[in-house]
């Protein structure tokens, strides 16, 4: 009986010795300073994650071409249009049979006839120092005038081609009119609708005569309507030669 008594006890002693070496073991595999097994779980490192990046549609909108074109018949206001050569502003111009003739245009005999039919009278003259004219800045130029009734067109060959090109238009006629439709005749209060840019030399309108000057763009191309009786009289379309 103390055998097997003894054999029990040293069976027993064997089992809890077991036991505790397994419980040991466990713990050492979930100590956190044991690296000798990789971790079970995969961990997303969210610093080094790039977000996919947002697809972002641009809608384009055309837009539409600058419709303030230099044409003919449309009213060109003051500072729209730059002047460079012989291109001066429509403004400075008059319509006849739906041609418009403009300050610096290059003509000669044959177009001035087929746009205005056959002048009245042409002249001619070539400035010179002992002409008495005292314009010594224009020595040299041959300017010629083109005459119709109610309308003398001067023009000179200025340019270094000798081209000859209009720097004087004067209007007396009604049937001649202006890019904004003011003709001889009209009243001083549709004139200064017509032109807002305008002003009267001599500040205000009165009975007596004034002139009403308009000039787009400087002081060398000019616009200059006579007013009589609080009506235009005449129309002067000028530029300075130098």
């Amino acid at each position: 009986m103390k055998g097997l008594r003894k054999i029990a006890v040293m069976s027993m002693l064997l089992v809890f010795c077991a036991v505790v070496s397994v419980g040991c073991k466990k713990n050492e595999d979930n100590t956190p300073g044991n690296s000798d097994k990789a971790p079970t779980e995969t961990v997303k490192d969210n610093q080094n994650e790039t977000e996919p990046t947002p697809t972002v549609e641009v809608i384009t909108t055309d837009t539409p071409a600058d419709s303030s074109k230099d044409d003919g018949d449309e009213v060109v206001k003051e500072g729209t249009v730059e002047k460079g050569g012989n291109v001066v502003l429509k403004q400075l111009a008059f319509l006849y049979k739906e041609n418009t003739i403009a300050l610096s245009d290059i003509v000669d005999d044959k177009k001035i006839e087929d746009i205005l039919g056959k002048p009245k009278e042409i002249k001619t003259h070539t400035y010179s120092a002992d002409d008495g004219l005292n314009m010594d800045q224009l020595n040299g130029m041959t300017e010629k005038q083109y005459i119709f009734p109610g309308l003398v067109i001067k023009t000179i060959d200025a340019s270094e081609d000798k081209n000859f090109f209009i720097h004087s238009i004067e209007i007396t006629d009604a049937k001649y009119t202006t890019t904004r439709n003011i003709k001889v005749g009209d009243s001083f209060d549709k004139l200064k609708e017509a032109y807002p840019e305008g002003n009267l030399l001599g500040g205000e309108i009165s009975d007596q005569e004034d002139d009403f000057r308009y000039e787009p763009v400087n002081y060398v191309d000019t616009m200059i309507f006579h007013i009589k009786d609080k009506k235009v009289e005449s129309i002067q379309i000028a530029t300075l030669l130098d």
